[in-house]
């Protein structure tokens, strides 16, 4: 499909040059290039292209400043500091932002550019960045409003006072990645995004384990559409934090609590009755094959030692989206020997398949 797109960009770009030498236009230099057309060019060229084309005329440096709205600099291994200063200025009209890092070369003063030049900036992935410090996030807090989507994960020298005011701003917050954020990631700052970002879909929280039941119940209070949520290492939470959930994001689709070993069988069955309350119709969507679009979808226990099989069962049972079948793992329970007893409904319907039950005449 992305062939067939890139293959009518290009006959596009042959057909308006082929008007102009219909119309008698001339094209001698770069700068005989209309900018409309110049940006048609650049949508066909990779990013690596784009930074060489800002650098030949101002023609480019027009057609990238009016329309590109989308860059990832993550195959940049060297100078991605320097790359980002020099670029900002040039890229006022962005949206989508990839700076994702295998090493640590981002400081402050890049994004503070980036907040300063690109205040249409949407979706800002700034992942690994270790050097990042507080000045960050005030920066993007006051530059950057319209963020829907932000990654920081591995991010470990933010302070939750900095999350805490960076979703007082950037309140259209719906998808935000803090796995490993240690030192952002407390009960105070979870309380802020609950108090500022209603519009909170998926919040990545994973190995954040200085939140506790508070924080989480906060977030479940304040972001009633959250659909993803991941909790995964966060030790301290208790079954407090799953009822809380269950109670209040009707539309929670994806629920990580990988080693959350204070989980019991009341979490099991608050997400079970939870689904039986919020989604009454959903049996019959199951009928019309369509329960994937309702419910838990997605569940991780492993490590979850305390629970039993029956618990799980019972919300096995009710979102039939979950599957512990081969190559449909989305209920994960590694680590639980005690539950190799609880299967999907594929499981036992492949069981009554192979040994059908025998009529009474025979």
């Amino acid at each position: 499909m992305v062939m067939v797109g890139e293959e009518a960009s290009s006959m596009e770009v042959d057909q308006c040059f082929l008007k102009m030498k219909m119309e008698g236009v001339s094209i001698k230099e770069w700068k005989d290039i209309p900018v409309e057309l110049l940006m048609r060019i650049l949508s066909l060229v990779d990013d690596r292209n784009v930074i060489v084309a800002s650098g030949v005329c101002s023609g480019w440096r027009d057609a990238i400043s009016l329309g590109l709205t989308r860059l990832c600099l993550s195959w940049c291994n060297k100078n991605m500091n320097s790359l980002v200063l020099s670029l900002a200025p040039k890229i006022a009209k962005l949206q989508t932002l990839i700076l994702r890092q295998d090493k640590p070369q981002l400081e402050d003063n890049a994004v503070e550019a980036i907040a300063n030049h690109c205040h249409e900036l949407q979706e800002l992935d700034l992942s690994k960045s270790l050097r990042l410090t507080d000045r960050s996030l005030y920066a993007l807090a006051h530059g950057c409003p319209d963020l829907t989507k932000l990654n920081l994960s591995g991010c470990t020298s933010f302070s939750d006072t900095a999350i805490a005011y960076l979703t007082r701003f950037c309140r259209k917050l719906k998808v935000l990645n803090l796995c490993g954020c240690v030192n952002a990631v407390s009960d105070s700052a979870l309380e802020a995004i609950g108090n500022n970002c209603n519009q909170m879909q998926s919040l990545n929280l994973g190995w954040c384990e200085n939140i506790s039941d508070e924080g989480v119940m906060s977030l479940a209070y304040g972001c009633p559409d959250l659909r993803t949520l991941d909790l995964c290492g966060c030790v301290l939470i208790t079954d407090e934090s799953v009822v809380a959930l269950a109670d209040w994001c009707v539309h929670l689709r994806s629920l990580g609590l990988y080693y959350c070993r204070n989980i019991t069988d009341r979490a099991m069955y608050s997400l079970a009755q939870s689904g039986v309350k919020n989604k009454p119709g959903s049996w019959k969507s199951v009928k019309k094959g369509k329960y994937d679009e309702e419910g838990l979808s997605s569940l991780n226990i492993s490590q979850c030692t305390a629970l039993t099989p029956s618990a799980v069962q019972a919300v096995c049972d009710t979102f039939p989206a979950l599957h512990t079948c081969s190559g449909r793992h989305s209920l994960v329970m590694s680590g639980c020997l005690n539950l190799t007893s609880v299967h999907c409904a594929c499981i036992l319907q492949a069981h009554r398949a192979h040994n059908p039950v025998p009529h009474p005449a025979h």
